[in-house]
Protein backbone atom coordinates (compact mmCIF):
# COMPACT_ATOMS: atom_id res chain seq x y z
CA UNK A 1 0.00 0.00 0.00
CA UNK A 2 1.40 3.39 -1.00
CA UNK A 3 1.52 6.50 1.14
CA UNK A 4 -1.13 8.08 -1.08
CA UNK A 5 -3.45 5.09 -0.54
CA UNK A 6 -2.96 5.28 3.21
CA UNK A 7 -3.80 9.00 3.19
CA UNK A 8 -6.64 8.86 0.69
CA UNK A 9 -8.73 5.83 1.69
CA UNK A 10 -9.86 7.14 5.11
CA UNK A 11 -10.98 10.44 3.58
CA UNK A 12 -12.92 9.25 0.52
CA UNK A 13 -16.23 9.64 2.34
CA UNK A 14 -15.33 13.18 3.43
CA UNK A 15 -14.34 14.12 -0.11
CA UNK A 16 -17.68 12.93 -1.47
CA UNK A 17 -19.62 15.05 1.01
CA UNK A 18 -21.84 18.04 0.35
CA UNK A 19 -20.73 20.34 -2.47
CA UNK A 20 -20.37 23.82 -0.99
CA UNK A 21 -19.48 25.48 -4.30
CA UNK A 22 -23.08 26.19 -5.34
CA UNK A 23 -22.35 29.93 -5.47
CA UNK A 24 -19.60 29.52 -8.10
CA UNK A 25 -20.94 30.13 -11.63
CA UNK A 26 -20.48 26.91 -13.59
CA UNK A 27 -19.30 28.68 -16.75
CA UNK A 28 -16.23 29.98 -14.94
CA UNK A 29 -13.70 27.91 -13.07
CA UNK A 30 -13.36 28.12 -9.32
CA UNK A 31 -10.54 30.64 -8.89
CA UNK A 32 -10.25 29.62 -5.21
CA UNK A 33 -9.76 25.91 -5.95
CA UNK A 34 -6.42 24.41 -4.85
CA UNK A 35 -5.68 23.29 -8.42
CA UNK A 36 -6.49 25.14 -11.63
CA UNK A 37 -5.14 25.40 -15.15
CA UNK A 38 -5.72 27.70 -18.11
CA UNK A 39 -4.04 26.71 -21.38
CA UNK A 40 -4.52 27.97 -24.94
CA UNK A 41 -3.73 26.37 -28.29
CA UNK A 42 -3.99 27.63 -31.86
CA UNK A 43 -5.65 25.24 -34.29
CA UNK A 44 -5.48 25.54 -38.09
CA UNK A 45 -9.16 24.73 -38.58
CA UNK A 46 -12.41 26.69 -38.66
CA UNK A 47 -14.21 27.06 -35.31
CA UNK A 48 -17.17 24.98 -36.60
CA UNK A 49 -14.86 22.00 -37.21
CA UNK A 50 -13.34 22.30 -33.73
CA UNK A 51 -16.81 22.67 -32.20
CA UNK A 52 -18.19 19.59 -33.95
CA UNK A 53 -15.35 17.49 -32.54
CA UNK A 54 -15.62 18.86 -29.00
CA UNK A 55 -19.42 18.83 -28.86
CA UNK A 56 -19.77 15.21 -30.00
CA UNK A 57 -19.00 13.91 -26.52
CA UNK A 58 -19.81 10.28 -27.36
CA UNK A 59 -17.01 10.36 -29.96
CA UNK A 60 -14.27 11.61 -27.62
CA UNK A 61 -12.59 8.17 -27.40
CA UNK A 62 -12.13 8.12 -31.20
CA UNK A 63 -9.75 11.10 -31.16
CA UNK A 64 -8.69 11.62 -27.52
CA UNK A 65 -6.66 8.56 -26.56
CA UNK A 66 -6.85 9.47 -22.87
CA UNK A 67 -10.64 8.94 -22.89
CA UNK A 68 -11.45 5.23 -22.80
CA UNK A 69 -15.27 5.34 -22.91
CA UNK A 70 -18.24 7.73 -22.77
CA UNK A 71 -21.94 7.23 -22.15
CA UNK A 72 -24.42 10.04 -22.55
CA UNK A 73 -28.19 9.92 -22.61
CA UNK A 74 -29.64 13.12 -23.91
CA UNK A 75 -28.77 16.10 -26.02
CA UNK A 76 -25.95 18.59 -25.58
CA UNK A 77 -27.92 20.96 -23.34
CA UNK A 78 -27.48 22.32 -19.84
CA UNK A 79 -28.28 19.64 -17.27
CA UNK A 80 -27.45 16.59 -19.41
CA UNK A 81 -25.33 14.06 -17.54
CA UNK A 82 -22.58 11.98 -19.09
CA UNK A 83 -20.09 9.47 -17.70
CA UNK A 84 -16.64 8.90 -19.06
CA UNK A 85 -13.53 6.98 -18.20
CA UNK A 86 -10.07 8.52 -18.29
CA UNK A 87 -7.21 6.43 -16.96
CA UNK A 88 -8.50 4.53 -13.92
CA UNK A 89 -11.13 7.13 -13.09
CA UNK A 90 -14.78 7.21 -14.05
CA UNK A 91 -16.07 10.77 -14.07
CA UNK A 92 -19.71 11.78 -13.78
CA UNK A 93 -20.23 15.13 -15.49
CA UNK A 94 -23.12 17.51 -16.04
CA UNK A 95 -23.27 20.01 -18.90
CA UNK A 96 -23.38 23.53 -17.44
CA UNK A 97 -23.13 25.73 -20.52
CA UNK A 98 -23.45 25.39 -24.28
CA UNK A 99 -22.94 28.38 -26.58
CA UNK A 100 -22.38 27.03 -30.08
CA UNK A 101 -19.66 27.41 -31.36
CA UNK A 102 -17.89 29.34 -28.63
CA UNK A 103 -18.29 27.71 -25.21
CA UNK A 104 -18.78 24.26 -23.72
CA UNK A 105 -18.72 23.90 -19.93
CA UNK A 106 -19.34 21.05 -17.53
CA UNK A 107 -18.82 20.05 -13.94
CA UNK A 108 -17.49 16.65 -12.99
CA UNK A 109 -17.03 14.40 -9.98
CA UNK A 110 -14.86 11.44 -9.30
CA UNK A 111 -13.56 10.10 -6.00
CA UNK A 112 -12.13 13.04 -4.09
CA UNK A 113 -12.31 15.58 -6.94
CA UNK A 114 -14.94 18.09 -7.97
CA UNK A 115 -14.07 19.79 -11.25
CA UNK A 116 -15.27 22.63 -13.43
CA UNK A 117 -14.09 22.47 -17.06
CA UNK A 118 -14.62 25.11 -19.75
CA UNK A 119 -13.67 25.19 -23.41
CA UNK A 120 -13.68 28.63 -25.05
CA UNK A 121 -13.48 28.79 -28.86
CA UNK A 122 -12.57 31.96 -30.72
CA UNK A 123 -11.92 32.56 -34.44
CA UNK A 124 -8.37 33.75 -34.97
CA UNK A 125 -6.40 34.45 -38.17
CA UNK A 126 -8.37 31.98 -40.31
CA UNK A 127 -8.19 29.31 -37.63
CA UNK A 128 -9.29 28.85 -34.05
CA UNK A 129 -7.94 29.71 -30.62
CA UNK A 130 -9.08 27.24 -27.98
CA UNK A 131 -8.67 28.17 -24.33
CA UNK A 132 -9.31 25.43 -21.81
CA UNK A 133 -9.78 26.15 -18.13
CA UNK A 134 -10.28 23.62 -15.38
CA UNK A 135 -10.33 23.75 -11.60
CA UNK A 136 -10.26 20.92 -9.08
CA UNK A 137 -11.27 21.01 -5.45
CA UNK A 138 -11.78 18.43 -2.75
CA UNK A 139 -10.02 17.08 0.29
CA UNK A 140 -7.63 14.88 -1.69
CA UNK A 141 -6.76 17.74 -4.04
CA UNK A 142 -5.96 19.96 -1.05
CA UNK A 143 -3.60 17.36 0.43
CA UNK A 144 -1.90 16.45 -2.87
CA UNK A 145 -1.94 19.90 -4.48
CA UNK A 146 1.44 19.67 -6.26
CA UNK A 147 1.02 16.24 -7.88
CA UNK A 148 -2.62 17.02 -8.74
CA UNK A 149 -1.59 20.31 -10.39
CA UNK A 150 0.98 18.43 -12.49
CA UNK A 151 -1.59 15.76 -13.41
CA UNK A 152 -4.18 18.32 -14.50
CA UNK A 153 -1.67 20.31 -16.59
CA UNK A 154 -0.55 17.13 -18.33
CA UNK A 155 -4.15 16.04 -19.02
CA UNK A 156 -5.21 19.42 -20.41
CA UNK A 157 -2.12 19.72 -22.63
CA UNK A 158 -2.62 16.18 -23.91
CA UNK A 159 -6.32 16.72 -24.64
CA UNK A 160 -5.64 19.98 -26.47
CA UNK A 161 -2.97 18.35 -28.63
CA UNK A 162 -5.36 15.51 -29.53
CA UNK A 163 -8.05 18.09 -30.37
CA UNK A 164 -5.61 20.06 -32.54
CA UNK A 165 -4.48 16.94 -34.41
CA UNK A 166 -8.04 15.76 -35.11
CA UNK A 167 -9.33 19.22 -36.06
CA UNK A 168 -6.48 19.87 -38.46
CA UNK A 169 -6.86 16.38 -39.97
CA UNK A 170 -10.55 17.03 -40.64
CA UNK A 171 -9.85 20.52 -42.00
CA UNK A 172 -7.54 18.99 -44.64
CA UNK A 173 -10.11 16.34 -45.67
Amino acid sequence: MTLISIMVIPFVFLACGKDRSKDVPKTTINENAPVSVTIEIEIAAEPEIVWEIMANIKDWPSWNHDVKSVSMDGDLIKGTEFRWKSGRNTITSIIQGVERPRLLAWTGRTVGIRAIHIWHIKPQDGGTLVRTEESWKGFIVSILRGPMQDELEKAINSGLLYLKTESERRAKS
